[in-house]
Parts: C-alpha cells; structure tokens; sequence
C-alpha cells in the first residue's frame, strides 16, 4: 500500500447504534479495517463517513465490518436520487418509530397495572386482603405473567442487543439496561418461584417486577422523546432535499414532454413557466423572468434573469416563461453538491468530541465494575435481612443512571442543528472542524478585489472638459462617441464605458471603422466619420495628443482616489475625462466594523498598488494592508500571521485564492467566486456578501457554546448520578435513587441535550 493511491470515500447509513458506546466500536471496526485510512461515525446522524483505499477494500467489506461488529449498514450513493434515498430512509425510520412507539405503548399499560397491585405490600389493609384472598405468592405470580410482555416484547431488543455486544466482546448502552432490568427480574422470579429460600435466612421474598416493567417503559418513553427530536436536528437537510423538482418540461421534437427528473440529461432544452421549479441547472436560451434563489443564497429578493443567464435546480420562476439548456443534472447540481456538503457536514466529527470518545470507550465497562462493587459493600456492611434487596436496587439504579446516550448525542446534535441553520442562510460549512475553527478566529484576512469590492470595473467619473464644451460638445455626445468606439473592445474597462452609456441611457449605435485596440493602452477608430481616441497618457503621447491642464488636473484627482484614468479625444483634442475603479461593495465597510467589533482583525491584501490600496482600506475601515501582492505570495502571507500565533480566516473567490484558503485555519469562499476556491474552502458563502462571514463566525461561537453546554450537562448528570445511586450519601442523609427515577433521569437527560441543541434552530445570524 502506497501513500499515492488514489482514496475514495464513501457514506453508510448505520442501524442499531444506541449510545455513545455504539458509535465507537462501530468506528473502531471500521478503522481497524484493512485499507481504511479514516472513520468517522456520528450517533446523531446515523452515519459513517469513511476515507479508503479502493485498491484494498470496497463497500461490501466496510458493510461486512459492521455487521460483524453486531450492527446494519447500507451504502448511501451521492449519485443517486437524493430525494429517493431520503424518502427511503424516512419511510424504515417512521417505521422503527411506529414500532418504537408500540414498544412503549405495551411497556407503560401493563405498568400502569403491576405498579398499583405492587404497592399493595406497603399499605397494611391491601397487604391482609391480598392475604385472605388469593395469598402473597399468587401475587407475585400474576406479576410475573404481567412483566413478561413487557419483557419479551417492549424489552426484547434491549437484551437481543446486550447478548450481540456480549458475542463481539463488547458492551453498550443496552447492556447495562438489559443486566440491570434482567436482575432485578431473575431476583424477582427466584422471588417468586422459590420464597423459602430467602425466609430461610430470615429475608423476606420481596419482588421488583414493578421495577423492571417501569424501567423499561420510562427508557421507551426517553427513546420517543429522543427520536422525535433527532427527527428535528436533520430538518435542515430534508427541507433541500424536498426543493428538488420531481418532474421537468424538456422540448423534444419542438414539443413540450413532462418527464421525470431522473431522466433529464445534459444539453437538454427545458421549458418553465411562471410559478415552476426549475428542474436542474443550466443557461437561459430565451425569455426573462425574476427567480427565487434563496434557498441557495438566504436571499429573499428574486433575481432577474434574461437570456445568457445561469439557473439552478430547485429555485423558483416568480414571473415569465423561458427555456433553459440544462448544463448540469443529477448529483452535479448546485442543490445536489449542497446537499451533500451539509451531508458530510453533519455526519462529521468535531475535535472537542474527542474527549467525550475516549470517555465513552471505558464508561461501560467502567459503570459494570462500579455497580458490581456497590452490590458487594452494601451486601457486606447492611444487616442480614435487607442486604441482598438493598445490594440489589442500588445495583440496579447504578446500571439505569449511567447509560451514557447523552454524552454520545451531546456534540453531534449541535454540529448537525448549526449546519443546517447556516445552510438555510447560504453558508455552507464542510465539516465539524472547520465549523468550530471558525469560533478561535483572531484575524480575517480578505482579498480586495471580489471580496472587500465589487470584482467589476465601473465608471464612477465622467468629467466633461471645458475645451469640449467650446466646440459644442456635450456630454451626451461624448459619451456617445466613447461608448460606441469601446462596444468593439473586449477589455474590461472598455465594458464598463458601454455599462455607463447604457445606464445613462445614452445610444452607442454610432458606425465604426478601423477599429483598433492598442494593448496596454487603449483603442483608436472613425466614428461616425470623426477620429476617435480613448486611453492613457502613453496612448494619448503616442498619437500626438496634447495634454491641456484640466485634463492634467482631472487625472491627478482622479488618481488620487485610486481610480483608472482614461482620456477621450474627439478630433485630435481631449475632450472629457473617465475615472474607472472597482467600487466597494455596499456591505463591506458594516461588515467589517462587525468583525473589529468581535475583537477579530481585518487584513486587506491586494495587486494593486500602495495608494489604490490605501485609498479602499480607508473607505471600508481596515487598517493592516498587504499591496503589491502576487498570487504565489498570498500563501506566504496567511504562514506569517500563523507564525504570529493568530488563527487566520482567508475570504477570497478566484483561483489565485485556492492555496492561500487551503493553508489558512478556516478558508472561507465567496459564493460568486470559482468551483477552485469553493473546493480549497472550509466554508463557501453562497451570497456575495462579506456580511456572511461574521454570520459565519458568529454560528460557530453559538455553536460551540451549545456544545459545551451539552457536554457539561451530560458530564455533570453522570457524575453527581452515579455516586447518588451508588447509595453514597445514604450514610449521612438517608438518600436512596430509585431505580425507577434513575430510568426516568436517564430518559430526560437525553432529550434534554436534544432540546437544548434544538434552541440552535432558533437563534438569529
């Protein structure tokens, strides 16, 4: 096996996992699986993300790894329908919570009837009834026929669960349910069975049905609870999933076929009317409309499209029809590559989980220890007659109250609630561990053109000369004539002349001959009969050009706020004055002020020269600036802020960004920016809105926060339960934990941790 083997990837649906302890010997028989590079499992999800060595292992193997270790897997396929697949998975989970809720539903009625008849015992006037009539024993035994349901139904996979980890060497959360319930039960049934063994020794033959029925139905209850609100958690990733179009309107042989999705293909020509969904990706052919994309972008304003313009499957058509050439389908679709990064996202794992991994590796085996040795002391140091019941539901309420499903769902839930919430804003996170990178951020560094600006030149200064002005010139005709001699210009800057004659709403038809375009300097022609010039000084030196002082004077304020200068000359003589620059986007300078605001540093780095520099930084408020700066240089600038020991954030959208968002601790692509920095990225914002990075940040750190919040509950809860239980404190206040509170507090603590990564959903960014 060499490191240069291509790795692939691959996602599988897990089922059988439970707690936190399911999630790692899941993981660990994936990692230890020849040709796994690296696994990750989330319990939250139900998903493993693993990296292999095609050449080594496939699919079916890694399947076969998890199965050995006593648990299902399936293969989900990026390329497939995502909403068939979706639906598939819906359709066994709505199952397994109808049968979950069965479960519980057996478990609690045949309670609500051995709690009542057991109690019986403790009130003396019951107790000599029970006596009278049927006896004690008779009892005990309609009690048995009555938890037996529960357990061989309710129960039954708690212990079918136990007895698989059991075979694999291994242990769970069912395990400690299925010892604690299966003493209390065996004890009860010996109880039962056999009571001159206990009188014998003076103890009395006390039963703990009540207890094992009640267990059960109050971890059902908390398994409910916990499925329902895990439902919430990928809410996110259903609701893109259910915006893809299930149909599309594609013109075969100049007539309009309703086919289904899945069998649009690339070149296609697809037909959308007012109020549609967009099937897939593509170019508008003909027509304009106005479309809603903000389940791409978060942005609620639609968007005008007309012809040339690209589209996106999913979004909606507000107004007109058009047609479309489908450019992208299936799995390669901007929906489609959105899903799956959230996907990844989700089932990611985050760095501060670790610990709670390393906990979960031992915690069972650990607690069976424990409990082990609380029955041993109490059975030891408590009088005769009440050691062996007082051993027993101490053992007990040990095994219920450390089943360590919240510490297993604690950081998961919140990964998977904070992506999502950043998905419906159009921030797109990759994993787990840029997501909480982003909250250790201490300097942004940002790349003027596309990012702090506009990444498009725009007139910004038309000054119309007084020389001009003698001869009759106005400026509708200066614009006319520049305009009309730059529409046969390729150049940048000669298309934001044409931009501004349109916006003025000035005609640039005039007819043009010898058209020629001087590189690096501008463009010469006859227009309308009349020598055109328009470019620099070196342009206008090379055609003999006089330079008069208010053209001079013109330049050089122009300069002076790091625009491009352009001359125009109409018949030899300089007529009017073009001041170009790439504006600042209208979000910049507020987002920036946000980012100071939060402690975070803003660095500006630029091609273009100290002065343009300087002039944008100011304009925006940012203070540290890099000018001059090459592509290949950019890399080195984000190792030197590193090497000052700050976490950097890199926002750029060209090519050139790509290395400088791979080496920095969180990368952060602009929406409008190039499939090469989205991919080199962390984080891609679908708005090109600098805004949305400190949105981004602000996830993090509220993410982060839930996620601590989670971890100490869950820490605490066992940590003050265990000793509780444990009878510790029974010495010095008589406190006792009832087995039946300690199933109760176990239930809760779950769905507490899944409520409280729920209030995720509901925070503003």
């Amino acid at each position: 096996m060499t490191t240069n083997q291509e790795h692939a990837t691959a996602t599988l649906e897990i089922t059988g996992m439970h707690c936190a302890s399911c999630a790692a010997f899941v993981e660990d028989a994936l990692s230890q699986t020849r040709g796994v590079k690296r696994a990750a499992v989330n319990l939250a999800s139900e998903k493993a993300t693993v990296e292999f060595l095609p050449s080594v292992v496939n699919v079916a193997h890694l399947a076969t790894a998890v199965e050995n270790a006593g648990y299902g897997a399936r293969q989900l396929k990026h390329d497939e329908n995502h909403a068939a697949q979706a639906e598939a998975t819906e359709a066994r989970k709505l199952a397994e919570y109808t049968a979950l809720k069965r479960r519980f539903g057996v478990a609690a009625a045949f309670a609500a009837v051995i709690m009542p008849l057991s109690m019986t015992m403790l009130v003396p006037s019951a107790e000599h009834f029970i006596h009278q009539t049927i006896g004690m024993q008779a009892l005990n035994f309609i009690l048995l026929a009555l938890t037996l349901p529960v357990l061989l139904y309710s129960g039954r996979e708690f212990y079918i669960s136990a007895y698989n980890t059991f075979l694999h060497r291994t242990a769970n959360m069912d395990t400690l349910i299925a010892i604690g319930t299966g003493a209390a039960f065996a004890y009860s049934v010996v109880a039962t069975v056999m009571p001159a063994l206990f009188e014998q020794h003076g103890i009395r033959a006390e039963v703990y049905y009540d207890t094992t029925a009640t267990i059960i139905a109050l971890i059902l209850l908390g398994k409910v609870l916990e499925a329902r609100a895990k439902g919430q958690t990928s809410a996110a990733i259903k609701k893109l999933i259910g915006l893809q179009a299930k149909t599309a309107r594609v013109l075969v042989g100049g007539e309009e076929r309703e086919i289904p999705i899945e069998e649009v293909h690339v070149d296609n020509v697809v037909v959308v009317r007012p109020g549609e969904k967009i099937a897939t990706d593509g170019e508008i052919l003909e027509g304009t409309s106005s479309v809603d994309e903000s389940m791409l972008t978060g942005e609620s304003l639609p968007v005008e499209k007309t012809s040339g313009g690209a589209v996106f499957g999913g979004t909606v058509n507000k107004t007109g029809r058009f047609t479309f050439r489908a450019t992208k389908v299936g799995a390669d679709t901007a929906l489609a590559q959105i899903v799956r990064l959230v996907e990844e996202a989700q089932g990611s794992k985050a760095p501060i989980q670790r610990l709670a991994d390393k906990i979960s590796s031992v915690f069972v085996p650990t607690v069976v220890v424990i409990s082990i040795l609380t029955f041993v002391v109490w059975f030891n140091v408590m009088p005769a007659d009440t050691r062996l019941p007082f051993a027993l539901v101490n053992f007990v309420s040990v095994l219920i109250i450390a089943c360590p499903c919240a510490l297993g769902l604690a950081t998961p839930t919140a990964i998977m609630v904070g992506t999502g919430k950043g998905a419906e804003h159009g921030i797109l996170i990759r994993n787990a561990e840029s997501l909480e990178k982003a909250h250790q951020i201490t300097v942004v560094v940002v790349d003027k053109t596309g990012t702090i600006t506009k990444g498009e030149p725009m007139v910004t200064d038309f000054v119309l000369l007084d020389s001009a002005m003698n001869t009759t010139m106005t400026r509708e005709a200066a614009i006319q004539y520049a305009a009309s001699l730059e529409h046969h210009s390729e150049h940048p800057l000669a298309s934001a002349i044409v931009d501004y004659a349109a916006a003025q709403k000035v005609d640039a038809a005039f007819t043009v001959h010898d058209f020629l375009a001087v590189e690096g300097k501008g463009a010469t022609g006859v227009v309308a009969g009349v020598n055109v010039i328009i470019g620099n000084t070196k342009l206008m030196e090379q055609q003999n050009i006089t330079m008069n002082a208010q053209a001079t004077s013109a330049a050089v304020q122009l300069l002076a706020e790091a625009k491009t200068t352009m001359f125009v000359a109409v018949k030899g003589a300089i007529v009017a004055v073009i001041g170009v620059a790439d504006t600042v986007r209208d979000t910049s300078r507020e987002a920036v002020q946000a980012m100071q605001a939060r402690g975070i540093e803003v660095v500006m780095l630029t091609g273009d020269n100290r002065q343009t520099a300087e002039a944008i930084a100011a304009q925006v408020g940012i203070k540290r600036i890099f000018s001059d700066v090459l592509p290949q240089d950019k890399t080195n600038i984000v190792k030197q802020l590193q090497s000052e020991g700050k976490t950097v954030a890199m926002v750029g959208d060209g090519i050139n960004d790509a290395p400088a968002l791979a080496q920095a601790d969180v990368g952060i692509a602009i929406g409008a920016g190039t499939d090469i920095a989205m991919e080199a990225a962390s984080v891609t914002l679908m708005r090109s809105d600098v805004r949305d990075v400190v949105r981004a940040i602000d996830l993090s750190r509220r993410t982060m926060a839930n996620i601590k919040q989670n971890l100490f509950f869950a820490f605490v809860y066992n940590v003050l339960g265990i000793p509780l239980a444990a009878g510790l404190l029974y010495p010095f206040t008589g406190w006792l934990l009832s087995p039946m509170i300690a199933a109760a507090a176990m239930a809760m603590s779950s769905v507490s941790v899944l409520t409280n990564a729920l209030r995720l959903k509901t925070v503003k960014i």
